[in-house]
């Protein structure tokens, strides 16, 4: 054999550029299906954060389903509140659309609203996409087609979800605005000198950046309503427990919710 053929046959000219070809093709590989791995891991992991979210107190719920003033009904992703023949009617002819707080069932906020539906409102809870508000996109008139005999409708939202309830108040047909423990971002309702704009927080609430929501006060109306509940936390604006980062309350949840909830009314009423 020719000795320039014996050097273009030899392992050292051919063979070990191949190997490590082979073994860059393999960590190339190797280093896609861990991408992917992460990939797939961290939405599914972020798909089981948001779809685990916080659950009513069986308890809220049960006291709720004996009140006679009102019914508490599932309509497809809603759950809505009507009052009764036995309500008062402050609160007559009135809907209010509520946007739950991030990861949290609509459920967790009938025992807050059942004495705003028990004064004669309408209450309409919603559950949004991945229990997010802020991926809520459907028209508030769709939220609100399951009480067609309601005369005038107010928006309301805990923590995220009054976010996204302050996009819906700049429609001038919604009449007022509910922030529990939140406040608008990127809304400016400032110049809605028609709205009844009322928010409320907690003097124990771990959850609420006091900060921004300071800031926030100005895309609010002059007028807007300012009230703060002594002892009660960021999760007793809803009824699901505790909840990370949050202070201790120091007021128990009924009466806390009691509290809320004639907020709510002395503002629509008046």
């Amino acid at each position: 054999m020719p000795a320039d053929d014996r050097a273009d046959a030899s392992p050292s000219a051919d063979g070990r550029p191949r190997r490590r070809r082979r073994r860059a093709v393999r960590i190339l590989r190797i280093a896609a299906l861990v991408l992917v791995g992460v990939v797939v891991l961290g939405v599914g992991g972020g798909l089981w954060w948001a779809l685990t979210p916080y659950q009513a107190d069986p308890d809220g719920l049960a006291a709720v389903a004996d009140d006679p003033r009102l019914t508490v009904a599932d309509v497809d992703d809603l759950v809505v509140l009507r009052p009764t023949d036995e309500a008062a009617t402050s609160l007559a002819g009135q809907g209010i659309v509520v946007l739950a707080g991030a990861r949290v069932d609509p459920h967790a906020y009938v025992a807050t609203f059942a004495d705003v539906a028990a004064a004669g409102a309408t209450v309409v809870l919603v559950r949004s996409p991945l229990n997010l508000a802020i991926l809520e996109q459907r028209p508030l008139s769709e939220l609100t087609s399951v009480a067609p005999q309601v005369e005038s409708w107010s928006v309301a939202g805990h923590s995220m979800g009054g976010v996204r309830a302050c996009s819906y108040a700049e429609d001038e047909e919604v009449v007022g605005l509910v922030l529990l423990a939140s406040y608008c971002s990127g809304t400016d309702l400032s110049v809605r000198d028609d709205l009844v704009a009322l928010s409320v927080t907690g003097s124990r609430d771990g959850v609420l950046n006091r900060d921004a929501w300071l800031e926030a006060r100005d895309l609010l109306p002059d007028d807007a309503l300012l009230v703060e509940l002594p002892g009660v936390n960021h999760a007793e604006f809803g009824d699901y427990g505790a909840q990370p980062g949050d202070d201790e309350a120091t007021v128990p949840a009924g009466e806390a919710h009691a509290e809320i909830a004639a907020a709510i009314v002395d503002a629509l009423a008046g």
